[in-house]
């Protein structure tokens, strides 16, 4: 049996950090990010690890999350760091939290990492992203849509609404690189597979519906109608210092779920 939460034992006052991977997919793609952050700890609760909760005065659990996600994408490569105040076997704890996890936000890999290692958020500072946009209009092609993000990555930069606000993004830092796939049909409409990579700072992160939006904006997309778009982040990764890719579980040994 798990041991129920609490404080970590007196003489051992150093936390298990345990990194946890899951998915966010189908209808709880549109989930908001706190709504995400709510449902996992309702999730971590009910799988009976026994986490660390704040010294504050809300006394909230003691849990990480990478970047939020836009609402309505999917993913294969969410990430969290729970604090646990004693240990629990990477595969127990995988399987008690996968038994407590709605299917479409399910975990599917359990590490401990090093507590001292940088807050997630901030750390996994790369994101790949495979995007599928349907729709109509003779300029509808891969070339013209290729050649809408280059006139963007030469203008630098992105206004976009955010809600009511207005806001920009600049494009040297935070677009690194895309490549555009051949056409093909869905649903009686053509259909293009968009690979994108991108960088998030301080400065911000670009949401690729914001470039996809601009881009079609351009000239010479003008004449074509985009029906929908679906977008799945399917890599996430923190850029080194020499501009090496880093896994989020390089710190640790990680354990698959099978």
């Amino acid at each position: 049996m798990i041991a129920m939460p609490g404080k970590p034992p007196i003489g051992k006052p150093d936390l298990e950090r345990l990194r946890v991977r899951f998915g966010k997919d189908g209808r709880l793609a549109y989930l908001g990010h706190l709504e995400v952050i709510n449902t996992i700890e309702r999730s971590v609760r009910r799988a009976g690890l026994p986490f660390s909760v704040g010294n504050g005065f809300a006394r909230r659990m003691r849990i990480q999350f990478s970047q939020a996600l836009p609402v309505g994408a999917a993913s294969s490569c969410e990430y969290y760091d729970l604090y646990l105040t004693q240990h629990v076997e990477p595969t127990q704890a995988l399987a008690a939290l996968a038994a407590a996890t709605p299917l479409a936000l399910a975990p599917t890999q359990a590490a401990y990492v090093a507590g001292r290692v940088p807050a997630l958020e901030a750390w996994l500072t790369r994101s790949h992203w495979s995007v599928r946009l349907l729709g109509m209009g003779d300029a509808f092609e891969p070339e013209c849509l290729d050649e809408a993000l280059v006139r963007l990555r030469e203008r630098g930069s992105i206004d976009f609404m955010r809600g009511d606000k207005p806001r920009t993004i600049g494009l040297s830092n935070t677009l690194v690189s895309w490549e555009v796939g051949s056409c093909a049909e869905e649903l009686g409409m053509r259909a293009i597979d968009l690979s994108l990579d991108t960088r998030s700072s301080n400065l911000g992160a670009l949401r690729p519906a914001v470039l996809i939006d601009a881009a079609f904006a351009q000239e010479c997309l003008a004449s074509t109608s985009l029906d929908s778009m679906r977008v799945l982040r399917d890599d996430q990764w923190h850029e080194g210092e020499d501009g090496g890719r880093i896994d989020p579980y390089d710190v640790s040994i990680a354990v698959r779920a099978r």
